[in-house]
């Protein structure tokens, strides 16, 4: 098979749901709860995509990532009601859930660090909370970007709709361009691969403690993480 390179996880006719989690309107832009709008409209750019149109209460445009089809979409609902714009664009094009790829804020992750994950709960997330309400099924992958925690003093309605400044502004542009070739990864390659290759590596921490027990001749003990 030398020279030969190609995807088991690509399926032939198929097509992947791109959904950026935000809330619509002048106000809402730039906010941290708007970090999925964000990606997915640095992912159009990044893909020459200017043909946005309006249905299933969502701004959606076509594109291609490499071989395969995909579908952008920015709900128009809200963010505590995508499910609504999302639920009906599976069922049309007749597609699974594991087609779907979620991309939102995360407030229980640093400003600017990104984690995929395959599958799971809300998480307290009320855009995740309605897709799954929707959908019936937790087994799509989700792209989440941090958005740290709120100041002190602050609630967490005045933290999310608050916009990115100074340092954090720097982190999560920075994360989103980090972001178009993990989501083009998950398109082409499947969520394994691209948690694999874009998650924060966890390996410092255990790096150190071989070398000092190497330095100790004691045997590393295997990792738990």
């Amino acid at each position: 098979m030398g020279g030969l390179s190609f995807s088991f996880y690509r399926k032939e006719n198929a097509m992947k749901i791109i959904v950026g989690l935000g809330n619509p309107g002048a106000e809402y832009a730039g906010t941290r709860h708007n970090a999925g709008f964000m990606l997915v409209d640095a992912l159009a750019a990044h893909l020459g995509v200017t043909n946005w149109r309006e249905k299933f209460d969502a701004l959606v445009a076509e594109a291609r990532i490499g071989a395969e089809k995909v579908l952008l979409v920015k709900p128009q609902t809200y963010m505590n009601d995508s499910g609504r714009a999302i639920g009906p664009i599976l069922h049309f094009y007749k597609l699974p859930v594991e087609d779907l790829i979620v991309c939102h804020d995360d407030m229980d992750i640093p400003c600017g660090t990104i984690r995929i994950r395959k599958k799971g709960s809300a998480g307290g997330h009320n855009g995740i909370k309605s897709i799954l309400a929707a959908v019936g099924d937790e087994h799509f992958p989700r792209v989440r970007i941090g958005i740290g925690r709120p100041k002190p003093g602050w609630t967490v309605v005045n933290h999310v709709l608050s916009r990115f400044e100074g340092e954090d502004a720097v982190a999560v542009q920075e994360a989103i361009a980090a972001l178009i070739p993990a989501v083009a990864c998950i398109v082409t390659d499947g969520p394994d691969l691209a948690m694999n290759r874009y998650n924060p590596k966890k390996q410092k921490h255990h790096a150190k403690k071989e070398k000092e027990a190497d330095s100790h001749g004691e045997a590393p003990k295997p990792s738990e993480a």
